[in-house]
């Protein structure tokens, strides 16, 4: 991955891999142990409260198992072996693999990928029924022409495992232990092995940005098909891109060109108009949103109301009906039931050291191009005039005018000077 960051920490839906796959863990297995490298501190706090253990030499798949032994050999149940970097496995899988376990001595999770490519093949007999797991590497032409290839997963009583695994040896090029030698194992114990078959798109994994991006891809289109059979309507999928918890509700409308970030809720009957950006935020039923806004977290949009184009939002409150329609910064505010914001609106609410909010009334009126210097009040009902700084509180149904009276000077315009090349002015 040439990155900083274990692998298996890289987001993919704004989730890190290893999240997705332990939260489809968690609603088959009554007990989850994650094997993490040294130095890993991230990772042992993205998967707590679960068990970690840490492989301090990386000796191959089958070591890695074997450091999970001493918080598992009092276990009477089957044990699944599943990898980090599988964050497409889903949950109905998983289950046929403990399914199929119960038919056999060890079951093993099985693909027919369109490019076999390098990944080790399943030596099968007429029943189906597993005898070996062949590398690439070591394979015959013939061996290679299988389609039927390993995934990795495996699942097997916790005792036979770990007596599988504590036999594993590492005499290979690579002088590593392997997971897949506990297929022979078994087989020399006279136990079944069996496969399961899931979609290649299921049991990918990534070892490189360019895979990583095919999983991202896989993820948003399993999301953007949920949505859809949701009640959501996406004008043009493939370029909407949610997260792994966006929340649609019915008759939900999405434009083109629209991203959500991690912990967004949207109601039903909202439009979310092309190029607009969340996260982090709640969207009350019949809100319209956009184009081109930006919704950043602890923000609340009421029901009704309306957020326009080159609007940003930040820990905002737009109460029932309220409209912020053209080129506003809005944050760290209150803003009433159908209060009216103006184009051009900001509220300065950082003051180079704190934050302060602001709080505008219900009904109030918010003329264009206004300064709001908070901490500062706009009463209910309120008008501010156009281009104004407002410092100081303004009450209830109150006018308020801050800035400089003009001048107007006769006779110091132009007077017919004005040059008559205007080329290159804006």
């Amino acid at each position: 991955m040439r990155s900083a960051l274990p692998k298996a920490m890289h987001p993919v839906a704004g989730r890190p891999m290893i999240n997705h796959l332990v939260s489809a863990c968690e609603q088959v297995f009554d007990r989850i142990v994650v094997v993490v490298g040294p130095d890993m501190p991230a990772m042992e706090r993205a998967v707590a409260p679960h068990a970690t253990v840490v492989q301090a030499e990386r000796l191959g798949t089958g070591h890695a198992a074997r450091m999970a032994a001493p918080l598992l050999r009092d276990f009477a149940g089957d044990v699944a072996v599943l990898y980090a970097d599988n964050p497409l496995i889903t949950v109905p899988t998983i289950r046929k693999l403990v399914e199929k376990r119960a038919e056999a001595g060890l079951a093993l999770l099985a693909m027919r990928p369109a490019d076999p490519g390098r990944y080790g093949r399943l030596v099968t007999e007429p029943s189906g029924d597993v005898t070996r797991i062949v590398e690439w590497a070591d394979a015959s032409g013939a061996e290679r022409a299988i389609g039927l290839c390993n995934a990795g997963v495996v699942c097997a009583p916790a005792a036979d495992l770990f007596r599988w695994l504590d036999a594993v040896g590492n005499d290979n090029s690579k002088g590593e232990y392997y997971l897949t030698d506990i297929v022979g194992l078994a087989v020399a114990d006279g136990r079944r092995v069996v496969a399961e078959e899931a979609s290649e798109a299921e049991l990918a994994g990534a070892n490189s940005r360019a895979e990583l991006a095919l999983l991202e891809a896989g993820m948003q289109t399993r999301l953007r098909e949920a949505a859809m059979a949701g009640g959501a309507t996406l004008t043009a999928p493939e370029t909407v891109f949610l997260s792994w918890d966006t929340r649609l509700g019915q008759d939900v409308s999405i434009a083109p060109n629209v991203v959500f970030g991690p912990g967004v809720t949207v109601e039903d009957a909202v439009e979310i108009r092309a190029f607009s950006h969340l996260e982090g935020c709640l969207v009350r039923s019949g809100a319209v949103i956009g184009p081109f806004a930006r919704l950043r977290p602890g923000t609340e949009v009421g029901r009704e109301a309306h957020v326009g184009n080159f609007v940003e939002l930040k820990a905002a409150t737009l109460a029932e009906g309220a409209k912020a329609n053209h080129l506003s910064y809005l944050g760290d505010v209150t803003v009433g039931a159908r209060a009216n914001i103006g184009a051009g609106t900001i509220t300065c609410n950082y003051d180079g050291v704190h934050k302060h909010r602001t709080e505008i009334g219900a009904g109030a009126f918010i003329g264009s191009d206004t300064a709001l210097v908070a901490p500062v009040r706009v009463g209910a009902r309120a008008l501010v005039a156009a281009g104004s700084v407002i410092t100081e509180d303004v009450p209830d149904d109150a006018l308020a005018i801050a800035r400089g009276r003009q001048a107007t000077k006769p006779g110091k315009g132009f007077k017919g000077k004005r040059p008559t090349d205007t080329k290159g002015s804006n």
